[in-house]
C-alpha cells in the first residue's frame, strides 16, 4: 500500500514538472518590460514557464517575425503597433486578431535644463525644429526600423495637407535634415543614449519619443527635467497577438489574457511609461508628468496604402536603405 502511494505521489509531482516545466514563448521589443513577481504569478496561476524573446525595435521586430513565420520565434508577439500591424496582417503572421494592450502619444520631449542653460525658448510645435536656434539639437528614429520613427513620419503627413510638385512634408523633412537633425536605428538609442536629458546624458537636447517620458525624468523633489510638446503627436497603440504555427496554443491565449489582467495592466505605467488600455488607477505623479497629447493627429490615415511611398520619401531625403 505505501508502495502504491509512494508512485501515486511520483506520478503526480512528474505531472506536475510537466506542465510547469512546458514553456510558452513572448516575442517583444527591445522596450519590454516586466517585473520577476509578474512572471512569477503568470506562471504560478497558467502552469507555464514564461520566455522572452527580444527581437530589436518594433520594425526589425515585426521584420523577423514575417521572415520566421512558418516557424515562428515564439507563440506570442508583443509591441506591434498601429503602424505596423498592417504588415503583421498582410503576411498572416498571425493566428486569430491583435488585441490591444497600451497607448502612447509621440510627441518630442525637450531638456528643460539645457534650454534653461543656453537661455533657449522651448518651440511650441515641432515644426519650428527646423528654425537656426534648433540646429544640431534634434535626435529622431529610422521609420523604417523604429514605430515610433514611423509614427511621427505619418504625423508630418496628416500636419502638411498641402502637396505640391514636391509635398510639403519632404520640404519640412529636407529643412529638418539640413538644419542637423540625428536619425537614430531605435527609441532606446535616441532616448537613452543620445538624449541629454535622460540616463545616457547625450549632446541632444530635443529626443522624438512619448508624452508620458517625463515622469521618468523628475528630480529627487519630484520636479520634472524634461517636457514633452505636446501639440499635433500620434497615438500609438501596442498589441499582442498569438502567432501562427505557434508551439503551445493553450499557452498563448493565457499569456495574452494575462497581458490584460489588472496586475499587468497598473503596471504598465512605471515599468513602459505607457497607458494601460484597462481602466485601472494610475500613479499619482502621472497627472503631473505625464498628462496625454493636447492634440493628436494621423488617426484618420491610411498607413498601408502611403507606408511604402512615405518612407521612399523619407529614404530619399536621408539616404538611408530600406
Amino acid at each position: 500500500m505505501k508502495r502504491l502511494i509512494a508512485l501515486a505521489v511520483l506520478v503526480l509531482a512528474l505531472t506536475g514538472c510537466t506542465q510547469t516545466n512546458k514553456a510558452v514563448s513572448l516575442v517583444a521589443h527591445d522596450s519590454f518590460a516586466i517585473s520577476a513577481e509578474l512572471i512569477a504569478k503568470f506562471e504560478t496561476e497558467s502552469g507555464y514557464k514564461l520566455n522572452i524573446v527580444r527581437a530589436g525595435d518594433v520594425g526589425a521586430m515585426t521584420s523577423k517575425l514575417v521572415l520566421t513565420k512558418e516557424s515562428p520565434i515564439g507563440d506570442v508577439v508583443y509591441g506591434i503597433d498601429n503602424t505596423f500591424a498592417p504588415v503583421a496582417v498582410k503576411n498572416q503572421i498571425l493566428d486569430g486578431e491583435l488585441t490591444a494592450i497600451d497607448y502612447a502619444d509621440v510627441c518630442f520631449n525637450i531638456d528643460l535644463k539645457y534650454f534653461n542653460e543656453k537661455n533657449l525658448t522651448i518651440p511650441k510645435h515641432w515644426e519650428e525644429l527646423t528654425k537656426p536656434e534648433y540646429k544640431n539639437l534634434t535626435v529622431i528614429e529610422n521609420p523604417n526600423t523604429s514605430s515610433t520613427g514611423l509614427a511621427f513620419l505619418a504625423s508630418t503627413y496628416a500636419y502638411f495637407t498641402n502637396p505640391q510638385d514636391i509635398p510639403e512634408a519632404v520640404g519640412w523633412w529636407l529643412a529638418l535634415r539640413d538644419n542637423g537633425v540625428k536619425v537614430a536605428a531605435s527609441w532606446e538609442d535616441a532616448y537613452y543614449t543620445d538624449f541629454s536629458g535622460s540616463s545616457g546624458k547625450g549632446k541632444y537636447p530635443i529626443v522624438l519619443s512619448y508624452s508620458s517620458s517625463p515622469a521618468d525624468e523628475v528630480d529627487e523633489f519630484g520636479e520634472p527635467q524634461t517636457q514633452s510638446l505636446s501639440h499635433d503627436c500620434f497615438r500609438q497603440t501596442e498589441y499582442a497577438g498569438v502567432l501562427r504555427n505557434n508551439k503551445n496554443a493553450e499557452g498563448a491565449a493565457a499569456l495574452v489574457s494575462f497581458l490584460l489582467s489588472e496586475e499587468f495592466q497598473k503596471a504598465l505605467p512605471e515599468s513602459m511609461y505607457v497607458y494601460p488600455v484597462k481602466d485601472v488607477e494610475l500613479p499619482a505623479s502621472w497627472k503631473v508628468n505625464a498628462k496625454p497629447a493636447k492634440s493628436i493627429i494621423g488617426s484618420n490615415l491610411d498607413i498601408p496604402a502611403n507606408r511604402e511611398k512615405w518612407l521612399g520619401d523619407y529614404n530619399w531625403v536621408f539616404d538611408v536603405a530600406p
